[in-house]
């Protein structure tokens, strides 16, 4: 062994935890960098010779029997071939092992010493997961130390969520939420400078697209919000910065789950919608407390832990406020288009969360389309004895749109049971699953049934519900109430349904220039134009189509030119029978070798 190996054999690796507040207090007044720390570099190992079971079954066989010390674990984990690349598998499965009561003080030392002195990320993860059940507040500073590192910050913050949630918080804001317009607030909340907390939580703009679900959560729990209202109760500002966070934990289009995590959430509501009233009357207060409303009436608000009645007393009172003659004029007139837009969508929704209360036996489908500034989705959200359908049984996506279960008749019953697929996860149902129910008549009554979540990867299984029984004719009833009702609509996405259907009726329409229907929908961009999405194969009119596995694609932008729908429509289907539509509409994809064979110039944006 040379000299420089003997040194490095014999050279006492530094505990992780060390590493941690020794890189903590190099950074910059004391504050973490951005995004955390990187793990040490280890050497390579190699490729992994486990798979995951071996893997899971090799962390089980290291703690049993229990070791005594950290020391023990590290050579088991050698021996098994358990590595920092493991880290992940090692917290899942380390989290599930069964303690009995009496090993519960053994556990948590040895959780102890491996978050304070484990020197590599396996074995500090295993200690943080036993810290997860058997933690105290003392194990709080060194859990928030050692989530600086971005591999460890899930695991740490998943800890601290059941000891200590305001540490949580701040630990997940220093690590995943560093844009520039938070920085102020995440410092403020990171040097525990109370007195600061309540001036840069009012200063930084919510309606920035980085302040999702989780982002609003986790600066509620950090910034004591319940508390802060408490202590500022005359304060507007704060209150209605409030509101925004609670509109934005309650998004439809984020994860559901945000708002029924938060902590002292119901103690937010009760503030804000209580005091309400002491909010000057305008646009973006009228818009939010709305949104608020819609949340309450049919959204994840519901499934909260209510006292008997509150929610209602809420509701009634936000109906009552906003049907005052100085909040109905506020929300009333806009300055510019993306005013005038917010306005015509409180005229059209204003009163919808104050309607058709549900009750313990209701089937009810409410059709709710989200504040256009935040670019909110439209749901077709299905109640079932008062609960929303979706955000009960599936926190990974949002219900489908009207355009999905009722324009196409989905929800109807027949004798033959038919599956319907409820709601998507926000990537896809490939890899976050979607929600299922199979749908039958049976003599006078409809059925929901046989319910089922595709969770793909997923070890833990899905939530089971019940089979539900609907009168059958209340239940027809309300399917034609909600396929019929198109007060929630506007122009736009009107002229695209009215569209969709004669093309549907009529694909001729299209395919006469050897052209195919791709999608129909008002802009995600300009929700005041329909926008048409078509492809293009040679010869398909024909029933010869040249190379249809390279079609060309293209938009058509109808935008709203204040007629009515109706006409528009009427003109834009009558101009598409007269004219090629590839003549106006703009090539948007496909192979630019193909276009420029086809004698279409490419466009710089496709």
């Amino acid at each position: 062994m040379s000299a420089r190996e003997e040194r490095s054999a014999l050279t006492v690796p530094t505990a992780l935890y060390e590493h941690a507040r020794q890189l903590l207090r190099e950074s910059p007044d004391g504050f973490p960098s951005r995004r955390g720390y990187p793990l040490p570099r280890k050497t390579a190992t190699g490729e992994d010779p486990l798979s995951r079971d071996e893997a899971t079954h090799a962390v089980r066989e290291a703690f049993s029997p229990f070791p005594d010390d950290p020391a023990t674990l590290h050579r088991r984990f050698e021996r098994l071939g358990i590595h920092d690349r493991h880290r992940h598998l090692v917290h899942s499965t380390v989290a599930r092992l069964p303690l009995p009561a009496e090993r519960a003080d053994t556990a948590r030392t040895l959780g102890r010493r491996l978050v304070r002195t484990g020197t590599t990320a396996s074995t500090v993860t295993a200690g943080i997961a036993l810290l997860s059940h058997l933690g105290t507040p003392e194990d709080v500073p060194h859990l928030s130390v050692l989530g600086l590192f971005r591999d460890l910050t899930g695991p740490a913050v998943d800890a601290l969520d059941v000891l200590d949630h305001r540490s949580a918080a701040v630990l997940w804001l220093a690590v995943y939420a560093r844009r520039d317009e938070l920085e102020p607030l995440v410092r403020t909340l990171w040097t525990g400078h109370r007195p600061s907390v309540r001036e840069e939580l009012v200063s930084f703009p919510t309606s920035l697209p980085f302040v999702d679900g989780t982002v609003a959560r986790r600066i509620a729990e950090a910034s004591r919000l319940p508390d802060l209202l408490d202590d500022h109760p005359s304060d507007t500002d704060l209150l209605a910065r409030a509101g925004r966070l609670l509109v934005r934990m309650g998004c439809s289009h984020d994860d559901p789950t945000d708002l029924l995590a938060c902590r002292d959430v119901l103690r937010v509501y009760d503030s804000v919608v209580s005091r309400a009233a002491l909010l000057p009357p305008t646009l973006d207060n009228a818009a939010m407390l709305l949104s608020l409303a819609l949340d309450l009436s049919s959204g994840t608000g519901v499934l909260l832990d209510w006292l008997p009645g509150r929610r209602a007393a809420l509701l009634e009172s936000l109906g009552r406020l906003l049907a005052e003659p100085r909040w109905a004029q506020a929300a009333a007139t806009g300055d510019d288009a993306d005013q005038r837009r917010r306005v015509d969508w409180i005229r059209r929704t204003g009163r919808r969360p104050f309607e058709h209360p549900a009750t313990l036996t209701d089937f009810r489908i409410k059709v709710v389309a989200g504040d256009p500034a935040d670019r909110g989705p439209v749901e077709a959200r299905v109640l079932i004895e008062g609960r929303p359908v979706v955000p009960t049984a599936f926190g990974r996506g949002l219900a489908h749109s009207p355009d999905h279960l009722l324009c196409d008749g989905r929800l109807r019953a027949e004798v033959e049971p038919r599956e319907v697929q409820l709601a998507e996860a926000y990537c896809t149902e490939g890899c976050c699953g979607a929600l299922y129910v199979t749908i039958r008549r049976d003599a006078d009554a409809v059925v929901w049934e046989s319910w089922r979540q595709t969770m793909p990867g997923s070890r833990d299984p899905a939530p089971e519900l019940p089979a539900y029984r609907f009168d059958a004719s209340a239940y027809d009833t309300e399917i034609v109430r909600a396929e019929t009702d198109r007060t929630w609509s506007w122009p736009a996405r009107t002229i695209a349904r009215l569209i969709k259907a004669r093309l549907i009726e009529e694909p001729d329409l299209l395919s006469r220039w050897d052209a195919g229907l791709g999608w129909i929908r008002s802009g995600f961009d300009d929700p005041d134009t329909a926008v048409l999405a078509f492809w293009y194969v040679p010869g398909l009119a024909s029933g010869s189509p040249e190379r249809a596995d390279s079609p060309l694609h293209f938009r058509w932008a109808i935008p709203d030119d204040g007629t009515p729908p109706e006409a528009q429509a009427a003109a834009a289907l009558q101009r598409l029978a007269e004219v090629d539509p590839k003549s106006y509409a703009q090539l948007c994809g496909g192979s630019r070798e193909r276009a420029q064979e086809l004698g279409f110039p490419w466009p710089d944006t496709a």
